[in-house]
Protein backbone atom coordinates (compact mmCIF):
# COMPACT_ATOMS: atom_id res chain seq x y z
CA UNK A 1 0.00 0.00 0.00
CA UNK A 2 2.88 2.36 0.78
CA UNK A 3 4.57 1.57 -2.71
CA UNK A 4 1.57 2.59 -4.16
CA UNK A 5 1.07 5.61 -2.24
CA UNK A 6 4.73 6.82 -3.01
CA UNK A 7 4.11 8.26 -5.89
CA UNK A 8 0.69 10.36 -5.23
CA UNK A 9 2.84 11.86 -2.47
CA UNK A 10 6.32 12.86 -3.97
CA UNK A 11 6.63 16.20 -4.79
CA UNK A 12 8.32 15.57 -8.66
CA UNK A 13 5.37 13.74 -9.51
CA UNK A 14 3.42 16.97 -9.53
CA UNK A 15 6.30 18.91 -11.06
CA UNK A 16 6.22 16.63 -14.38
CA UNK A 17 2.70 16.92 -14.27
CA UNK A 18 3.26 20.92 -14.70
CA UNK A 19 5.84 20.28 -16.96
CA UNK A 20 3.27 18.23 -19.29
CA UNK A 21 0.31 21.31 -19.14
CA UNK A 22 2.68 23.91 -19.55
CA UNK A 23 2.64 22.22 -23.59
CA UNK A 24 -0.47 22.89 -24.08
CA UNK A 25 -0.11 26.43 -24.32
CA UNK A 26 1.04 26.30 -27.66
CA UNK A 27 -2.13 24.44 -28.63
CA UNK A 28 -4.27 26.89 -26.30
CA UNK A 29 -2.41 30.13 -29.02
CA UNK A 30 -3.60 27.64 -32.54
CA UNK A 31 -6.25 27.31 -30.88
CA UNK A 32 -7.62 30.89 -30.53
CA UNK A 33 -5.89 32.00 -34.04
CA UNK A 34 -7.13 28.76 -36.06
CA UNK A 35 -11.22 28.87 -36.30
CA UNK A 36 -12.92 25.58 -35.37
CA UNK A 37 -9.83 24.34 -33.88
CA UNK A 38 -11.04 25.51 -30.14
CA UNK A 39 -14.00 23.27 -30.01
CA UNK A 40 -12.14 19.85 -28.48
CA UNK A 41 -15.13 17.73 -28.36
CA UNK A 42 -15.68 18.06 -32.34
CA UNK A 43 -13.96 16.17 -35.02
CA UNK A 44 -12.22 19.52 -35.91
CA UNK A 45 -10.87 20.00 -32.66
CA UNK A 46 -8.48 16.82 -33.78
CA UNK A 47 -6.74 18.90 -35.83
CA UNK A 48 -5.27 20.43 -33.21
CA UNK A 49 -2.66 18.12 -32.48
CA UNK A 50 -1.53 17.63 -36.21
CA UNK A 51 -1.48 21.59 -37.26
CA UNK A 52 1.16 22.89 -34.85
CA UNK A 53 3.97 20.31 -35.74
CA UNK A 54 5.47 21.96 -38.47
CA UNK A 55 5.83 24.79 -36.45
CA UNK A 56 7.31 22.84 -33.69
CA UNK A 57 9.85 21.48 -36.06
CA UNK A 58 11.26 25.13 -37.70
CA UNK A 59 11.40 25.98 -34.18
CA UNK A 60 14.00 22.95 -33.27
CA UNK A 61 16.09 24.80 -35.82
CA UNK A 62 16.78 27.14 -33.67
CA UNK A 63 20.15 26.16 -31.52
CA UNK A 64 18.61 28.11 -28.10
CA UNK A 65 15.38 26.16 -28.12
CA UNK A 66 17.01 22.75 -27.44
CA UNK A 67 19.10 25.06 -24.15
CA UNK A 68 15.30 26.32 -23.18
CA UNK A 69 13.98 22.83 -23.33
CA UNK A 70 17.31 21.82 -21.78
CA UNK A 71 16.67 23.58 -18.82
CA UNK A 72 12.83 23.41 -18.10
CA UNK A 73 13.32 19.50 -18.60
CA UNK A 74 15.98 19.77 -15.63
CA UNK A 75 14.52 22.16 -13.42
CA UNK A 76 10.70 20.22 -13.42
CA UNK A 77 11.66 16.43 -14.39
CA UNK A 78 14.74 16.07 -12.51
CA UNK A 79 14.58 18.02 -9.14
CA UNK A 80 17.99 18.27 -7.80
CA UNK A 81 18.96 15.89 -4.99
CA UNK A 82 16.28 13.41 -6.50
CA UNK A 83 17.80 9.62 -5.87
CA UNK A 84 16.79 6.69 -7.62
CA UNK A 85 16.74 2.81 -7.13
CA UNK A 86 19.15 1.98 -4.35
CA UNK A 87 19.68 5.96 -2.98
CA UNK A 88 21.87 6.30 -6.22
CA UNK A 89 21.36 9.84 -7.53
CA UNK A 90 18.82 10.30 -10.42
CA UNK A 91 20.67 10.64 -14.16
CA UNK A 92 20.00 14.07 -15.16
CA UNK A 93 20.48 15.75 -18.23
CA UNK A 94 22.82 18.50 -19.56
CA UNK A 95 21.26 21.59 -20.81
CA UNK A 96 22.93 22.43 -23.85
CA UNK A 97 22.50 24.03 -27.70
CA UNK A 98 21.84 22.39 -30.38
CA UNK A 99 25.09 21.99 -32.11
CA UNK A 100 24.88 19.43 -35.03
CA UNK A 101 21.49 18.41 -37.31
CA UNK A 102 21.30 15.59 -34.89
CA UNK A 103 20.87 18.21 -32.17
CA UNK A 104 18.01 19.54 -34.30
CA UNK A 105 16.13 16.31 -35.28
CA UNK A 106 16.35 15.14 -32.00
CA UNK A 107 15.51 18.53 -30.86
CA UNK A 108 12.37 18.23 -33.07
CA UNK A 109 11.43 14.56 -31.93
CA UNK A 110 11.37 15.94 -28.13
CA UNK A 111 9.32 18.89 -28.80
CA UNK A 112 6.35 16.89 -30.87
CA UNK A 113 6.39 14.37 -27.93
CA UNK A 114 6.26 17.23 -25.23
CA UNK A 115 3.48 18.50 -27.13
CA UNK A 116 1.43 15.70 -27.72
CA UNK A 117 1.64 14.79 -24.42
CA UNK A 118 1.19 17.73 -22.85
CA UNK A 119 -2.34 18.57 -24.78
CA UNK A 120 -3.35 15.05 -23.67
CA UNK A 121 -2.52 16.01 -20.12
CA UNK A 122 -4.14 19.12 -19.88
CA UNK A 123 -7.52 17.52 -21.74
CA UNK A 124 -7.66 14.97 -18.92
CA UNK A 125 -6.82 17.32 -16.68
CA UNK A 126 -9.74 19.57 -17.51
CA UNK A 127 -12.06 16.88 -17.86
CA UNK A 128 -11.34 14.00 -15.06
CA UNK A 129 -12.70 16.37 -12.39
CA UNK A 130 -15.50 17.14 -14.28
CA UNK A 131 -16.46 14.03 -14.85
CA UNK A 132 -16.30 12.84 -11.52
CA UNK A 133 -18.19 15.35 -9.93
CA UNK A 134 -21.14 14.57 -12.47
CA UNK A 135 -20.51 11.10 -11.78
CA UNK A 136 -21.11 11.16 -7.93
CA UNK A 137 -23.99 13.58 -8.55
CA UNK A 138 -25.71 11.03 -10.81
CA UNK A 139 -25.31 8.56 -7.90
CA UNK A 140 -27.51 11.33 -6.11
CA UNK A 141 -30.14 10.66 -8.56
CA UNK A 142 -29.70 13.99 -10.55
CA UNK A 143 -28.97 12.00 -13.85
CA UNK A 144 -26.05 13.93 -14.79
CA UNK A 145 -24.57 10.91 -16.60
CA UNK A 146 -25.99 7.97 -18.00
CA UNK A 147 -23.69 4.72 -17.96
CA UNK A 148 -24.22 1.95 -21.35
CA UNK A 149 -25.00 -0.48 -18.56
CA UNK A 150 -27.75 -2.26 -17.32
CA UNK A 151 -28.47 -0.45 -14.04
CA UNK A 152 -31.22 0.45 -12.22
CA UNK A 153 -30.49 4.10 -13.55
CA UNK A 154 -29.37 7.17 -11.71
CA UNK A 155 -28.93 6.83 -8.09
CA UNK A 156 -26.85 3.62 -8.27
CA UNK A 157 -24.19 3.14 -6.27
CA UNK A 158 -21.90 2.14 -9.38
CA UNK A 159 -21.61 5.85 -10.44
CA UNK A 160 -19.97 6.87 -7.08
CA UNK A 161 -17.80 3.71 -7.51
CA UNK A 162 -16.84 5.15 -11.06
CA UNK A 163 -16.65 8.85 -9.83
CA UNK A 164 -13.74 7.98 -6.82
CA UNK A 165 -12.37 5.59 -9.67
CA UNK A 166 -11.44 8.36 -12.26
CA UNK A 167 -9.08 10.78 -9.89
CA UNK A 168 -7.24 7.39 -8.98
CA UNK A 169 -6.92 6.27 -12.72
CA UNK A 170 -5.79 10.35 -13.65
CA UNK A 171 -3.46 9.89 -11.42
CA UNK A 172 -1.66 6.95 -12.64
CA UNK A 173 -1.99 7.93 -16.13
CA UNK A 174 -0.13 11.28 -14.40
CA UNK A 175 2.89 8.90 -12.82
CA UNK A 176 3.36 7.27 -16.02
CA UNK A 177 3.44 10.17 -18.24
CA UNK A 178 5.66 12.05 -15.83
CA UNK A 179 8.10 9.04 -16.32
CA UNK A 180 8.24 8.47 -19.86
CA UNK A 181 8.34 12.00 -20.61
CA UNK A 182 11.19 12.23 -18.36
CA UNK A 183 13.09 8.72 -20.38
CA UNK A 184 12.25 10.90 -23.40
CA UNK A 185 13.98 13.68 -22.19
CA UNK A 186 17.26 11.33 -21.07
CA UNK A 187 17.20 10.14 -24.99
CA UNK A 188 16.46 13.17 -27.10
CA UNK A 189 17.80 16.45 -24.80
CA UNK A 190 20.95 14.13 -23.26
CA UNK A 191 24.20 13.99 -25.24
CA UNK A 192 24.07 11.91 -27.79
CA UNK A 193 26.18 8.38 -27.88
CA UNK A 194 28.91 10.61 -29.94
CA UNK A 195 28.96 13.56 -27.29
CA UNK A 196 29.16 10.34 -24.70
CA UNK A 197 32.22 9.43 -26.74
CA UNK A 198 33.57 12.58 -26.89
CA UNK A 199 33.27 13.32 -22.94
CA UNK A 200 34.59 10.29 -22.07
CA UNK A 201 37.79 10.47 -24.52
CA UNK A 202 38.02 13.61 -22.57
CA UNK A 203 37.99 12.42 -19.32
CA UNK A 204 40.17 9.68 -19.82
CA UNK A 205 42.84 12.41 -21.52
CA UNK A 206 42.22 14.38 -18.15
CA UNK A 207 43.10 11.25 -16.60
CA UNK A 208 46.17 10.63 -18.15
CA UNK A 209 47.31 14.19 -17.96
CA UNK A 210 46.80 13.73 -14.04
CA UNK A 211 49.04 10.60 -14.26
CA UNK A 212 51.88 12.53 -16.23
CA UNK A 213 51.76 14.94 -14.06
CA UNK A 214 51.88 12.73 -10.90
CA UNK A 215 54.73 11.09 -12.14
CA UNK A 216 56.32 14.18 -13.20
CA UNK A 217 56.26 15.87 -9.24
CA UNK A 218 57.29 12.62 -7.87
CA UNK A 219 60.65 12.84 -10.41
CA UNK A 220 61.04 16.63 -9.56
CA UNK A 221 60.17 16.55 -5.53
CA UNK A 222 62.14 12.63 -5.38
CA UNK A 223 64.81 14.23 -7.01
CA UNK A 224 65.01 17.32 -4.79
CA UNK A 225 64.83 15.93 -1.61
CA UNK A 226 67.17 13.17 -2.24
CA UNK A 227 70.03 15.17 -3.32
CA UNK A 228 69.18 17.69 0.05
CA UNK A 229 69.24 14.44 1.92
CA UNK A 230 73.06 13.17 0.24
CA UNK A 231 74.18 17.09 0.45
CA UNK A 232 72.96 17.85 4.28
CA UNK A 233 74.97 14.20 5.57
CA UNK A 234 77.89 14.96 2.92
CA UNK A 235 78.21 18.27 5.07
CA UNK A 236 78.12 17.19 8.24
CA UNK A 237 80.70 14.41 7.65
CA UNK A 238 83.26 16.95 5.85
CA UNK A 239 82.96 18.89 9.00
CA UNK A 240 84.39 21.84 6.14
CA UNK A 241 82.81 25.11 5.75
CA UNK A 242 83.75 25.21 2.04
CA UNK A 243 82.21 22.38 1.31
CA UNK A 244 79.35 23.38 3.78
CA UNK A 245 78.53 26.44 1.65
CA UNK A 246 78.34 24.46 -1.32
CA UNK A 247 76.12 22.11 0.08
CA UNK A 248 73.92 24.45 0.96
CA UNK A 249 74.04 26.26 -2.10
CA UNK A 250 73.71 23.44 -4.29
CA UNK A 251 70.35 22.33 -1.79
CA UNK A 252 68.98 25.97 -2.40
CA UNK A 253 69.49 25.38 -5.86
CA UNK A 254 67.20 21.98 -6.18
CA UNK A 255 65.15 23.32 -3.85
CA UNK A 256 64.12 26.26 -6.10
CA UNK A 257 63.50 24.01 -9.11
CA UNK A 258 61.08 21.45 -7.27
CA UNK A 259 59.25 24.57 -5.54
CA UNK A 260 58.38 25.75 -9.49
CA UNK A 261 57.46 22.33 -10.79
CA UNK A 262 55.54 21.76 -7.61
CA UNK A 263 53.59 25.18 -8.34
CA UNK A 264 53.56 24.49 -11.85
CA UNK A 265 51.74 21.42 -11.35
CA UNK A 266 49.41 22.41 -8.68
CA UNK A 267 48.90 25.14 -10.77
CA UNK A 268 47.36 22.80 -13.35
CA UNK A 269 45.68 20.65 -11.05
CA UNK A 270 43.67 23.61 -9.56
CA UNK A 271 42.61 24.65 -13.34
CA UNK A 272 41.85 21.02 -14.39
CA UNK A 273 43.71 22.56 -18.11
CA UNK A 274 47.22 21.33 -19.64
CA UNK A 275 49.73 23.87 -18.28
CA UNK A 276 52.52 25.46 -20.29
CA UNK A 277 54.79 22.94 -21.99
CA UNK A 278 57.36 25.89 -22.09
CA UNK A 279 57.57 25.98 -18.55
CA UNK A 280 58.61 22.49 -18.26
CA UNK A 281 62.58 21.93 -17.99
CA UNK A 282 64.28 20.31 -21.13
CA UNK A 283 67.42 18.69 -22.28
CA UNK A 284 68.65 22.03 -22.35
CA UNK A 285 68.28 22.57 -19.02
CA UNK A 286 70.50 19.14 -18.18
CA UNK A 287 73.52 21.45 -16.46
CA UNK A 288 71.65 21.87 -13.53
CA UNK A 289 71.40 18.30 -12.95
CA UNK A 290 74.60 17.85 -13.08
CA UNK A 291 75.48 20.20 -11.18
CA UNK A 292 73.11 18.75 -8.26
CA UNK A 293 74.29 15.41 -8.66
CA UNK A 294 77.93 16.93 -8.71
CA UNK A 295 77.17 18.65 -5.55
CA UNK A 296 75.87 15.04 -3.94
CA UNK A 297 79.41 14.26 -4.49
CA UNK A 298 79.18 12.03 -7.60
CA UNK A 299 81.86 12.81 -10.53
CA UNK A 300 79.78 13.13 -13.26
CA UNK A 301 80.88 13.29 -17.11
CA UNK A 302 78.66 14.33 -19.58
CA UNK A 303 79.14 13.49 -23.81
CA UNK A 304 76.72 15.66 -25.18
CA UNK A 305 76.62 14.94 -29.53
CA UNK A 306 74.44 17.05 -31.10
CA UNK A 307 72.67 20.38 -30.89
CA UNK A 308 69.69 20.27 -27.91
CA UNK A 309 68.14 23.05 -29.22
CA UNK A 310 66.75 20.82 -32.44
CA UNK A 311 65.42 17.84 -29.90
CA UNK A 312 61.38 18.21 -30.21
CA UNK A 313 59.88 20.13 -27.14
CA UNK A 314 57.72 16.70 -25.81
CA UNK A 315 61.01 14.50 -26.37
CA UNK A 316 63.35 16.63 -25.00
CA UNK A 317 61.23 17.09 -21.60
CA UNK A 318 60.94 13.86 -21.38
CA UNK A 319 64.24 13.16 -21.97
CA UNK A 320 65.29 15.38 -18.97
CA UNK A 321 62.97 13.58 -16.64
CA UNK A 322 64.84 10.35 -17.70
CA UNK A 323 67.78 11.61 -16.93
CA UNK A 324 67.06 13.08 -14.01
CA UNK A 325 65.30 9.77 -12.47
CA UNK A 326 68.86 7.94 -13.60
CA UNK A 327 71.06 10.34 -11.55
CA UNK A 328 68.35 10.42 -8.29
CA UNK A 329 69.05 6.60 -8.26
CA UNK A 330 72.99 7.25 -8.49
CA UNK A 331 73.25 9.84 -5.72
CA UNK A 332 70.33 7.47 -3.55
CA UNK A 333 71.58 3.94 -3.95
CA UNK A 334 75.35 4.31 -5.02
CA UNK A 335 76.77 7.61 -3.26
CA UNK A 336 79.38 9.55 -4.28
CA UNK A 337 80.81 7.07 -7.36
CA UNK A 338 81.69 8.04 -11.27
CA UNK A 339 79.15 8.61 -13.61
CA UNK A 340 79.12 8.99 -17.31
CA UNK A 341 75.85 10.69 -18.50
CA UNK A 342 75.96 10.38 -23.00
CA UNK A 343 73.39 12.68 -24.93
CA UNK A 344 73.78 11.72 -28.51
CA UNK A 345 70.78 13.54 -30.71
CA UNK A 346 71.37 11.61 -34.30
CA UNK A 347 68.71 12.30 -37.30
CA UNK A 348 65.62 10.09 -36.08
CA UNK A 349 66.14 9.26 -32.80
CA UNK A 350 67.59 10.53 -29.47
CA UNK A 351 69.85 8.42 -27.06
CA UNK A 352 70.35 8.66 -23.78
CA UNK A 353 73.20 6.48 -21.90
CA UNK A 354 73.83 6.92 -17.93
CA UNK A 355 76.21 4.29 -16.64
CA UNK A 356 77.22 3.91 -13.05
CA UNK A 357 79.90 0.97 -11.78
CA UNK A 358 77.72 -1.70 -8.84
CA UNK A 359 78.48 -0.38 -5.01
CA UNK A 360 78.12 -4.02 -3.97
CA UNK A 361 77.01 -7.89 -5.31
CA UNK A 362 73.01 -7.74 -4.57
CA UNK A 363 73.01 -4.18 -2.84
CA UNK A 364 72.61 -0.67 -3.99
CA UNK A 365 71.93 0.03 -7.43
CA UNK A 366 72.55 -2.73 -8.53
CA UNK A 367 70.79 -4.73 -6.23
CA UNK A 368 67.60 -2.72 -5.82
CA UNK A 369 66.90 -2.01 -9.78
CA UNK A 370 67.74 -5.37 -11.13
CA UNK A 371 64.16 -6.58 -9.90
CA UNK A 372 62.76 -3.71 -11.75
CA UNK A 373 59.99 -3.03 -9.16
CA UNK A 374 61.13 0.35 -8.48
CA UNK A 375 58.19 3.19 -9.75
CA UNK A 376 60.89 4.81 -10.48
CA UNK A 377 62.83 2.94 -13.59
CA UNK A 378 58.95 1.98 -14.34
CA UNK A 379 58.56 5.49 -14.57
CA UNK A 380 61.52 5.44 -17.43
CA UNK A 381 59.93 2.82 -19.65
CA UNK A 382 56.99 4.33 -19.09
CA UNK A 383 57.96 7.68 -20.29
CA UNK A 384 60.08 6.27 -23.42
CA UNK A 385 57.31 3.96 -24.42
CA UNK A 386 54.73 6.67 -24.36
CA UNK A 387 57.11 8.28 -27.18
CA UNK A 388 57.08 5.26 -29.18
CA UNK A 389 60.78 4.47 -27.86
CA UNK A 390 62.46 1.82 -25.39
CA UNK A 391 64.19 2.19 -22.21
CA UNK A 392 66.58 -0.41 -20.74
CA UNK A 393 67.98 -0.58 -16.97
CA UNK A 394 70.24 -3.05 -15.51
CA UNK A 395 73.22 -4.34 -15.02
CA UNK A 396 75.71 -4.30 -18.06
CA UNK A 397 79.78 -5.14 -18.54
CA UNK A 398 79.78 -4.37 -15.23
CA UNK A 399 78.08 -1.38 -14.67
CA UNK A 400 74.52 -0.31 -13.69
CA UNK A 401 73.10 1.66 -17.11
CA UNK A 402 69.93 3.23 -17.88
CA UNK A 403 69.82 3.57 -21.92
CA UNK A 404 66.62 5.34 -23.19
CA UNK A 405 66.49 5.45 -27.59
CA UNK A 406 63.63 8.05 -28.22
CA UNK A 407 62.01 8.59 -31.66
CA UNK A 408 62.25 12.46 -32.83
CA UNK A 409 59.26 11.99 -35.13
CA UNK A 410 57.30 12.96 -32.73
Amino acid sequence: MIALLRPVIRAVTYTRWLHLVTAAVVATVFAFVTPGLGNVNSPAGAWLLVVPLPFLALAALVPGVRLSEGMQAQLLLFPAGRTGRKGRPEPRITPARSASRADRRRTAAWLIVRYEAGVATAFLSVHAPTLTVRLISSAAGDGAVRLPLRTPGPGHWSYAVLGLLVPVLFLAFVVLAGELQARAARALLGPSAAERLAALEERTERLLEHNRLARELHDSVGHALTVAVVQAGAARAAGSPAFTEQALTAIEETGRHALEDLERVLAVLREDAPGPAAARPALTDVERLLTAARGSGAEVTADVTGALETVPGPVSREGYRIAQEALTNVVRHAGPVRVSLRIAVRADVLELDIRNPLPGAGAGAGGSAVSGGGSGLRGIRERAALLGGRAETGVHEGTWRVRAVLPLGV
